[in-house]
């Protein structure tokens, strides 16, 4: 079903005043043994898990919600991600069509982040509901405000490493035990009833989790947990909220079943450590039977990979599950920046640079003879992509440490950042095709991020070029950002400053050395031409960002980019007739600025459609436990990681992967093609992409037929090497 929120704005509107039109007669009638909303729909909260809420309702008899009509909104530096709710009953709805509706209780989780400093979790919580028997009404939409406090280490970046955490493990559940134990069945062996595991998300984040089969429960109480040999080191767990029980040996306790998750900081200097031996000691029953007596498990847990581990009785050396093994990376630091210079100088020919690298040429074919022209725009042109690419790599790098689960090219899963590289990519268009004059050259124009000319013209043309490269990757690059984000910072710095010297190294040639300048043609009139023809790459980029965005946030965000773009064209051509015009014309400029500022500030609010999974034909949606289906049903795998703002992606769905030689290639070898969608933020998918230490997508795994580690294959696709990897595969 197609959600409400995905229907365009004007049909909303036209559903819900239907709606309401429809409720009125039902209201003038008996409705005195109807219940308020708020006990026909009784709503908790539990806001004990960091970065996760988890929401309840306990519907009365004779009542239900409207799936498609619940709506969650952060306030007061809270945001909100994508609500998890479970599939509904199919319902024919006379004012909505086919709905999906639910009886007698529904449990959601939404993840957030919190910005640093906010010590509440604020939100606002919109559902409706009916009567399903006479009197038969629906309630009008009810909204609840939540005010809960955060747990412990929820806040900042904390909290949003809490997110990524809690949706990576995900895939923990993947080799949960069959529930072959009821509660009168006979008792499991205790690693089969308590099955414990753990994640190092990032050094001081670390998140344990215990499955039970049904019927089995785990005292909170009679948990302990402590590090093996780290002097120095302590461990702060930050319990859920679990459930009241009454035991007979320990009085009122509280126990969890079927599976707990457990965040857990660590406290103190790690000094270095590359590893942390975590021991557990815990406790549970059988419900109505065999209570278990302590056990103690450890496990070794690898601060960088990310790598699960699941718990061993102590004195055995944990074993990790296959599914979950990491890629080896081994590269020295000489490799790492050798295939960076050559990835950032491939980097120019990709179609994501090429628009910006035109504002370049031209401007290095404006300065003709003049040596010392075409030096000063090589150098201030090569200033601004170095300090971008160091910048870009210093943010990511910080914020994975912190633990967010971010990488190459992930900023435009930001519909604001998208929706404003529309906008700057129509201004420089504009410029180019005369509308408007940044400067004297076309090269100035690549400065309309700033509006100057001279040296600040050059140096933004590079920070442009680095921003719109950002959806590309070329070959040698994915090795060397790989090693990038697993290396020291030192390291790693070192590579993103090699990617920006290959990525300017063609107009630093032809800055210094006079050979190459004299192979360019003489300037003259030809010049104006080039300069507008140049400009139609320029809206086609900005076209291709606002199909982006459809992608991202659906109908409502195109129509307010749209408009958005008109108000900037419209502000430009103000702005250039207003040059021979008093201060009152140029405040008319002032005030389209912000015009355009009011669409642009809705855009950041528009919620994503519900999007159904991947159903193309022949195509299965990637998911761990999917994943893990199908290798243990020993089924070669094609695994595709794309977005749709990734260039590459895109090139290698065309020339490879949606051809009929590659779909006779999987029918041939019995292969599965499964797709996973990192257009907007999934930390599942993050958490795949650390697994093979991707700093981002494209990422192209094939897993072999009888179980092993899969191959990872270059981020640019041939025909020939895909058929290589899956005729081995399926050996």
């Amino acid at each position: 079903m197609r959600s409400l929120l995905a229907r365009p704005m004007a049909v909303r509107l036209l559903i819900g005043l239907s709606l309401l039109l429809g409720m009125l007669p039902a209201f003038a009638q008996g409705t005195d043994d109807l219940l308020p909303v708020t006990e026909a729909y009784k709503l908790s909260a539990d806001a004990a898990t960091p970065g996760v809420l988890k929401l309840h309702w306990t519907i009365a008899p004779d009542y239900y919600l409207y799936r498609g009509r619940m709506k969650f909104k952060g306030a007061d530096g809270v945001t909100l991600g994508e609500a998890q709710l479970p599939d509904g009953e199919k319902h024919h709805d006379e004012y909505l069509g086919d709905v999906e509706t639910y009886h007698h209780g529904i449990d959601a989780s939404i993840p957030y982040t919190a910005a640093a400093g906010t010590t509440r979790l604020k939100l606002s919580v919109q559902y409706q509901g009916c009567h399903e028997v006479d009197p038969k009404i629906c309630y009008p939409p009810h909204t609840e405000q939540l005010d809960l406090p955060l747990p412990s280490g929820g806040t900042g970046a904390a909290a949003a490493g809490a997110v990524s955490l809690d949706a990576a493990l995900s895939r923990l559940g993947s080799n949960k035990p069959a529930a072959t134990a009821g509660v009168t069945g006979a008792p499991l062996p205790a690693e089969q009833a308590f099955r414990f595991e753990a994640l190092a998300q990032s050094p001081h984040q670390l998140l344990l989790r215990w499955t039970m089969p049904p019927g089995y429960y785990l005292y909170r109480d009679q948990t302990t947990l402590k590090l093996e040999d780290a002097a120095g080191l302590g461990l702060k767990p930050a319990w859920p909220a679990g459930t009241a029980h009454h035991d007979e040996h320990y009085g009122d306790v509280t126990v969890y079943f079927d599976q707990v998750e457990l965040p857990v900081a660590v406290e103190g200097d790690l000094a270095g450590r590359k590893q942390l031996t975590v021991e557990a000691s815990f406790q549970g029953c059988q419900d109505d039977g065999l209570c278990y007596p302590l056990m103690t498990r450890s496990v070794n847990l690898d601060l960088g990979s990310g790598t699960i581990a699941t718990g061993q009785t102590t004195g055995t050396a944990p074993e990790l599950p296959p599914a979950a093994s990491p890629v080896p990376l081994q590269l020295s630091l000489v490799a790492a920046l050798l295939l960076a210079l050559g990835g950032g100088l491939v980097l120019n020919l990709m179609p994501c640079v090429l628009p910006v690298l035109s504002i370049k040429a031209v401007s290095v074919l404006e300065s003709g003879e003049n040596r010392a022209t075409a030096r000063r725009h090589a150098l201030f042109y090569t200033a601004g992509v170095v300090c971008s690419f160091a910048a870009l790599g210093l943010g990511i790098l910080a914020l994975r440490s912190a633990g967010h689960a971010l990488g190459w090219g992930s900023q435009l899963q930001q519909p604001l950042l998208v929706g404003l590289l529309a906008c700057v990519m129509l201004a420089v268009g504009l410029s180019m095709s005369g509308v408007v004059q940044f400067g004297a050259s076309l090269g100035n124009t690549g400065a309309s991020l700033a509006a100057r000319s001279g040296p600040a013209g050059d140096f933004f043309t590079g920070v442009l070029a680095v921003v719109v490269a950002s959806p590309c990757t070329a070959p040698f690059m994915g090795s060397a950002l790989a090693y990038a984000f697993a290396a020291p910072m030192l390291s790693a710095l070192l590579v993103f400053l090699a990617l920006g010297i290959g990525l300017a190294l063609p107009f630093l040639a032809v800055g210094f050395v006079p050979a190459l300048a004299r192979l360019l043609p003489r300037p003259g009139r030809w010049m104006e031409t080039l300069k507008q023809v140049l400009a139609f790459p320029m809206y086609l980029t900005a076209a291709w960002l606002v199909w982006v965005l459809a992608n991202q946030r659906g109908a409502d965000a195109v129509g307010l980019i749209l408009v958005a773009m008109v108000l900037l064209a419209m502000m430009l051509w103000w702005f250039e007739r207003s040059r021979s015009h008093g201060a009152a014309s140029k405040m008319a400029v002032a005030v389209l600025a912000i015009a355009m500022a009011v669409p642009m500030y809705l855009l950041a609010h528009v919620p994503p459609p519900l999007k159904a999974a991947i159903a193309e034909e022949g195509v299965v949606a990637y998911s761990p436990e999917k994943l893990a289906e199908l290798r243990a049903a020993d089924t070669p795998i094609f695994v595709d990681i794309t977005a749709d703002w990734c260039v590459t992606c895109k090139a290698n769905e065309h020339i490879v992967l949606d051809t009929p030689n590659f779909r006779d290639l999987l029918q041939r070898t019995g292969a599965v093609y499964m797709k996973g969608d990192w257009t907007d933020v999934n930390p599942t998918i993050s958490a795949f992409l650390q697994q093979y230490h991707s700093p981002g997508v494209p990422l192209y795994v094939v897993f072999p037929k009888h179980g092993g580690p899969g191959r990872q294959l270059s981020t640019v696709l041939t025909s020939s090497l895909v058929e290589q990897a899956l005729t081995e595969a399926a050996q």
